[in-house]
This record gives C-alpha cells, structure tokens and sequence, in this order.
C-alpha cells in the first residue's frame, strides 16, 4: 500500500540483512516514522508496546525477532531464551505462537551455524506468505462488495462498517478487513468506510482512517457507539473486521467492542463477516468465551488521550476523574452464532467447525 504515493510493506529486512526496519505505529497519524530493530529485545519491546500491532504483524515481527536472536548467538540456550521471551509479549494473538512454533521447529535441529541465514529465511517467507494471503482474502471479500453494489442505485455508495485497525497496518500488507475495501475502490466501485474510533487506543481514528484516507478511500469516523444507531437507519451494508484468534468453532476474539457491533448487526439484519488469515484459527480452541485468554493493558491507555494542540504540539492528557479505578480489557469474543461468515484465503465459509473443515480439512 501507499503513503504519499511510496509502496510500503510494515516490516522489512534493512540494506545490512541483519536489522529489521518498521513503521512505528505509535506515531500514527501525527508522525510518520520507521524504526530499526537490531536485537531479540527491540523486537520483543516493538511487540508489547504496539509499535508494531495486528495478529499478523505480531507473528512476521516475532519471527524476524528470533532472526535478529540467532544473529546475536544461534546457541540452543539462545534458541529456546528467544522463543521463551517474544512468547510472552502478547498472550491474545495466536499468530504470534504460530510463528515462533514455526521458527523454532525449523532451527531445533539445524547446527548453530546454520540457523541465522535460516531464520531470516523463514521470516521473509512469513511475510511475502502473509501478502498473498490477505490478498486472497480481499479477493473472496470483493464478491461480497460487489454483490452489495450491483443492487445499489447508480452512485449510491457500499457501507461498510469496520472496528479497530485489520487495515494493511496490522499486516504486513493489504490488511484482512480492509483488502476487499481496497481492491473494491481500485476496482471503481463506489465504497464507503464507517471507521469506528476503536477506544482506548483509537486505532480506527489513528491507523484506519489513516492508511484509508492516503490511498483515497471515502470513509468517515464515528465514535464506538454511533454503529448500531447507522444500522437502525439502513446506513450499513455489511460489517467486516478482523480478528486475533478465532476458535475451531467460529467463535472470533478480536478487539473491545467487536462483539456489541455483532449484536447490533444481528438484531438489523447487517450481515457481519470476520476477515482472517488461516494462521490466526487456533485449532486447539473449541469455547472462545472460556478458553482464550484475554490481555488486559495498562490503565493510562483508558485514562490518558493523545493527540495534537491549536499550536500544533502532540500532547497527552488525563481525562478520567483523579482517583478513579480504571479496567482496561483489550478483547472480547464474539460467539459464532452471530458470524454470518468467515473469509479467509482459501474462501468464505460459516463460522462454525464444518464450515472450517470444508476449507482446511488437513488442519481441524
């Protein structure tokens, strides 16, 4: 995707081979900056403190972050202290399991000498694999657009509504949420995005609206509660987000507030699909509500909003009443029931274990 007419990926290899460049997303949409990584823990701190964000990010940032760990000291100690580190960084997104099972598979067995060139491999893979697979996952969701336009008035937008950011910010590419939106707009078809705000963090406001407004997709943010009021009134064609792990079953954990748009899209007849890529199903999981773990986060991102002054200056400021308690949970799991469907790279399916079957039958 672009930024000012310049393609950018989210993650890449430096001119040295070695470390590992980024967009710093917590800068977005005031600064636009990259950041190198150059070691295993500015890999690991990217991760938890959201300079790099989004399931499938997380997972490609993990697997170069074991890359920069084998360059340091491919030893087996080094090995499994890496796995054992980046692993902890953020407990909701399976991608990032997958990845650093994947890494540490492929370089167990492999002699210490071998395993940097390896692991940077296996990374790269990771993420050009990543690419292809949001891009196929926006062209199974550009026929549920396009199905959409055809029955519109000439000149009568598709709505869509989204929540949080699944837009190419949270991949290394094209998005999942956001690539039928994308490939929709180049395509000609007259599409508009409503961008949920996405509080605490904001990342519809700071990252959706973003990356939709610098590739000139109409869109308009609205704040987390307006989306059931725009159903009530016909606004909404169809809800897509995205996720960070969805069950064996269907059910789909994905940012605060996911599931209040499910029920609200549910009782108005909006159809709700969930964009993903295959590596965030978590097979092992069968009850979302009881099984995946939930990340609660640091009481300041609830408490504390930033943004930029009259005079141009980035400021922070308290906006919560002095000595108030403040719960800040980052994920909710909305159950398969209300999923009109799942798309994915190798198709749409319902959200339920025989619609994921159907499409994975090797993995479930």
């Amino acid at each position: 995707m672009k930024i000012d007419g310049t393609a950018y990926r989210t993650i890449w290899l430096a001119p040295d081979g070695r470390q590992v460049q980024v967009i710093d997303q917590t800068k977005l949409p005031f600064v636009f900056e990259t950041l190198t990584l150059d070691t295993l823990e500015d890999a690991a701190q990217a991760i938890e403190t959201m300079v790099v964000r989004g399931a499938p990010l997380i997972g490609a940032t993990a697997a170069y972050g074991m890359g920069l760990a084998m360059a340091a000291d491919p030893s087996d100690a080094a090995l499994e202290a890496a796995y054992t580190r980046l692993m902890a960084t953020r407990p909701t997104a399976v991608n990032l399991r997958w990845a650093l099972d994947d890494l540490r598979a492929l370089l167990t067995p492999l002699a210490p000498e071998a395993r940097r060139a390896a692991a940077y491999a296996r990374a790269g893979e990771i993420c050009d694999d990543d690419v292809e697979i949001c891009a196929s996952i926006g062209r199974h969701g550009l026929a549920l657009i396009r199905e959409i336009a055809a029955k519109k008035a000439p000149g009568e937008p598709v709505n869509v509504l989204t929540h949080c950011n699944a837009g190419w910010l949270a991949t290394v590419d094209w998005g999942t949420a956001t690539a039928p939106v994308y490939m929709a707009h180049d395509e000609g078809i007259h599409v508009h995005v409503w961008v949920d705000e996405t509080r605490p963090r904001n990342q519809g406001a700071a990252l959706t609206a973003y990356e939709l407004g610098h590739h000139g997709v109409p869109h308009t943010v609205i704040p987390d509660n307006t989306g059931g009021h725009l159903m009530q009134h016909g606004q909404v064609d169809l809800v897509i987000t995205g996720t960070d792990r969805t069950t064996a079953t269907g059910d789909v954990c994905n940012k605060i507030g996911t599931y209040l748009k499910a029920l609200a899209a549910k009782d108005n007849g909006v159809p709700f699909y969930v964009a993903l890529p295959s590596p965030t199903i978590d097979f092992t999981l069968s009850d979302g509500v009881a099984e995946i773990p939930i990340e609660q986060r640091a009481s300041r991102e609830v408490s504390h909003m930033t943004g930029v002054s009259e005079s141009g200056e980035v400021v922070t400021v308290d906006i919560v009443a002095a000595g108030s308690a403040v719960a800040n949970y980052a994920f909710d799991v909305t159950p398969a029931r209300l999923v009109t469907g799942l798309i994915t790279e190798a198709g749409i399916c319902p959200a339920s274990r025989e619609g994921i079957a159907a499409l994975f039958p090797d993995r479930i």
